[in-house]
């Protein structure tokens, strides 16, 4: 009983010395105040040694002081999905995930363990203008792992039982992405988009990924890989003159095989919009898709409307995440933007909603794209957005792989070297006109095409108010 007496005085004793010890709290607008944003930082152009080889092949050297590390990706340009026919949509894929399955000289296993020997390793991706082909190694090993990847790119065996096994995981896959609601609206929303257009054809069938086998996958990789339709980019930790020198080695014998395929049509700029509504009997939500054709990603456009795509739908504060997921609670996430390729590209919007208010998210959609195009953003949006657009970017790049995959990807959709510095800079001096213009040129309502997939007994109703629907599975 005395210990407890003797605490409560002693507390009661020490609690005004402790009030007078703290500090007296702020006002709340004070305590608040966060200091300014520094200024944004161009991202510093790195100094790019070219030389062309005889046989056409580009290369590029950045030397970066840093990691004892070299990083090296070979982009062809028009070996990616524009390549494919009709009868052979997603081949590309395929053909990148083989090249390094085995090569003339060595198998799969044999491919991995020389690259981790190395530190490092290879591999291979596609987009829509290209295939990829990227290695790395510690500086120790620059050169034997540029000759793995010139071995990789451009002696591929393609072994039977690694082509059955790719494509036995290509139709898993395939069955997989089928039942995905997502999967199905962008591979029918694509088809409104580009049409016949080679970009419009990008998603395998069973039919074509059955009827690959290693004479076809042989047979392409002759015609689509050639050295005067490539780029090779080495950075890191090597010298100019060293560099170029392994990539003489590697690569300067390397001869192209008969005619180059033709070059990719330009996409259309416009196409009459589609009401299409496939079928998801039972479903308690909707996928809503909506788009239109694009732009290019070397149009004057390129800038500002990556820009108004991030304030549009871009990001968790854009306006149709914010208006359809944190007003409505419509639906976890919203987007809307643009997707630039080196001969066209889409505008595409999308959220899956619930049934109920299906109808509802497209009229909210259309009111942020026709606010778009008819108010002008606010500066204290615009300098948020550029902050965003221009922080991701930087972050982006600080790597140095992060730097030569951008330099290759920029190359293959026909934007120069130097947009790698550049595009801070220029986000930076975007208008707010600007993004009213894009607004206006790219986003209309009238001119998106709209896929639903979902339960037409659910939905059918709400979307008279769009048009007439077709049905489909």
């Amino acid at each position: 009983m005395k210990k407890l007496i003797l605490a409560a005085v002693i507390g009661a004793l020490c609690v005004p010395a402790l009030r007078a010890a703290t500090p007296k709290a702020e006002p709340a607008a004070q305590a608040s105040k966060l200091p300014p944003y520094g200024a944004d930082k161009p991202l510093p152009v790195p100094s790019i040694a070219r030389k062309t080889l005889a046989n056409g092949l580009e290369v590029w050297v950045v030397p970066r002081q840093g990691l004892p590390r070299v990083d090296y990706v070979l982009a062809v340009r028009g070996a990616g999905y524009a390549a494919d026919d009709a009868g052979h949509p997603g081949f590309a894929s395929l053909l990148a995930t083989l090249l390094s399955e085995g090569t003339a000289k060595r198998s799969s296993r044999a491919i991995a363990e020389a690259g981790q020997g190395l530190g490092g390793g290879v591999g291979a991706g596609t987009a829509h203008d290209g295939i990829t082909v990227s290695a790395n190694a510690l500086a120790s090993g620059a050169a034997p792992m540029m000759a793995l990847l010139a071995e990789v790119a451009r002696q591929p065996s393609f072994p039977e039982a690694e082509v059955q096994l790719a494509k036995a995981n290509a139709l898993q896959a395939l069955k997989v992405a089928e039942t995905q609601p997502g999967y199905r609206a962008e591979r029918a929303l694509s088809k409104a988009v580009y049409g016949e257009h080679p970009y419009g054809r990008t998603n395998p069938t069973a039919e074509a990924i059955a009827s690959v086998d290693a004479a076809l996958l042989r047979a392409e990789h002759a015609k689509r890989f050639r050295p005067d339709r490539a780029l090779l980019v080495i950075t890191g930790r090597i010298k100019e003159a060293e560099a170029m020198k392994l990539a003489e080695a590697a690569f300067g014998d390397w001869k192209a095989a008969g005619p180059a395929l033709p070059e990719t049509p330009p996409a259309r700029a416009a196409a009459e919009p589609v009401r299409q509504l496939l079928e998801r009997p039972g479903s308690v939500q909707s996928t809503v898709r909506l788009g239109r054709p694009g732009a290019a990603a070397s149009v004057a456009d390129q800038v500002p409307l990556r820009l108004a795509s991030t304030i549009l739908g871009g990001g968790f504060s854009s306006r149709v995440n914010l208006n359809l997921r944190e007003d409505k609670g419509y639906t976890y996430g919203a987007s809307a933007g643009a997707r630039m390729y080196r001969d066209g590209g889409a505008i595409v919007g999308g959220a899956d909603v619930r049934n109920e208010v299906t109808g509802a998210a497209l009229a909210e959609y259309f009111k942020e794209y026709r606010r778009l195009g008819a108010e002008l953003v606010g500066e204290d949006e615009m300098s948020m957005n550029k902050r965003y657009v221009a922080g991701s970017y930087l972050i982006q790049n600080q790597m140095q792989r992060a730097v030569a995959g951008s330099l290759a990807n920029n190359w293959l959709v026909g934007l120069p070297p130097e947009f790698l510095g550049e595009f801070v800079p220029r986000i930076q001096k975007v208008t707010a006109e600007q993004v009213r213009e894009m607004g206006g040129k790219y986003f209309a309502p009238e001119s998106q095409s709209i896929v639903v997939v979902g339960d037409p007994a659910a939905v059918a109703e709400q979307l008279k108010a769009y048009g007439e629907f077709s049905v489909g599975k």
